[in-house]
């Protein structure tokens, strides 16, 4: 299973501008089964942890939010292209998510940033007992992230990294009378993860106030539980905005990305290591409207390129909003 999740953030953001806020976006902080097998699907949301721009650090101050998602997985990918829907037993996945959570930066350097989520899940599949459809639903806390920021490495703040940990604090025992939701469907992973993420981004042209940005993050979990390990990700983010509109007093960038995301294979018996793990490439454009105190960010993502070991169930297509309010 991989999440293209329909996103919509609402956050608060306090703390004043960086010297180099007006130049662009920071980027510190985006079963499945073959016949004969046990179900087994792969998140992959990890790619929504980049190219997030209103939600990544601009200086000393802090940011308070909350964040609401919503994804649907109804299409069944094998290899490079759609299958038949009768490969696979799951039919539909689709999640809402929300979220609280802090990030502070103490000064121009160090910062920390923390997030509470939880999910409400509908799983749609053909149970093992019966034969027939079965549709369940479920919420749960989520996997809580923590992060610690640095943004030193020079004058005008342009680079920086992330580092923190994933926690086991979701559900990811969820229990149905046909043991039909497998450790892949479950909301919370059960693994402890070290986070590793890092950013740059420069001027295209002053003149034309055309700015470029790149982000990556990486997601390794060390400490598993219950025989299944879910497999190592990496998700980036390269694009441009163009910072020279305004409306009113506000300040309108239109944004152009590209979205890459990697997870190698799942382990352990309770995981079905044949029906997990991708590669995929994204288009995402964006819009970011800034007036202070608020920000608010848009994008769609698309994916244009994919792979899927065996077959897993896809969306589409991806949204994403965030407003923030800064002081």
């Amino acid at each position: 299973m991989m999440l293209n999740l329909l996103a919509l953030n609402v956050g608060f953001r306090m703390g004043g501008k960086a010297s180099l806020s007006g130049k662009g976006v920071w980027l510190a902080a985006l079963g499945i089964l073959s016949p004969g097998l046990a179900m087994g699907c792969a998140c992959g949301c990890g790619v929504f942890e980049v190219g997030t721009s209103a939600m990544f650090p601009e200086g000393t101050g802090g940011m308070v939010f909350n964040t609401f998602a919503y994804q649907n997985q109804d299409q069944n990918w094998g290899g490079n292209s759609q299958r038949p829907s009768i490969y696979n037993p799951d039919k539909n996945i689709a999640t809402a998510f929300q979220s609280v959570g802090l990030q502070y930066m103490f000064n121009r350097s160090w910062g920390v940033e923390a997030e509470l989520p939880w999910a409400y899940r509908s799983f749609s599949t053909i149970s093992s007992l019966t034969g027939r459809q079965v549709n369940m639903k479920w919420w749960s806390l989520g996997d809580i992230r923590l992060h610690g920021l640095y943004t030193g490495f020079s004058e005008d703040l342009s680079s920086g990294i992330d580092f923190g940990l994933k926690l086991p604090t979701g559900n990811f025992n969820q229990e149905d009378p046909g043991n039909d939701i497998d450790r892949d469907t479950q909301i919370g992973t059960g693994s402890t993860d070290v986070l590793l993420g890092g950013f740059h981004r420069g001027n295209l042209s002053d003149h034309f106030r055309l700015d470029w940005f790149f982000q990556e993050e990486s997601d390794l979990p060390v400490m598993t539980q219950g025989n299944y390990r879910p497999g190592f990700e990496w998700d980036g983010a390269l694009g441009m905005n163009y910072r020279g509109f305004r409306i009113g007093s506000a300040n309108v960038a239109p944004i152009a990305q590209i979205l890459f995301s990697e997870r190698t294979r799942d382990f352990g018996s309770d995981a079905n290591s044949p029906n997990s793990g991708f590669t995929r490439l994204l288009v995402s454009p964006g819009l970011e409207i800034h007036m202070h105190p608020f920000d608010l960010y848009a994008d769609v993502e698309v994916p244009v390129v994919q792979h899927f070991n065996g077959y897993q169930l896809v969306a589409p297509v991806a949204f994403k909003v965030n407003l923030s309010y800064m002081f």
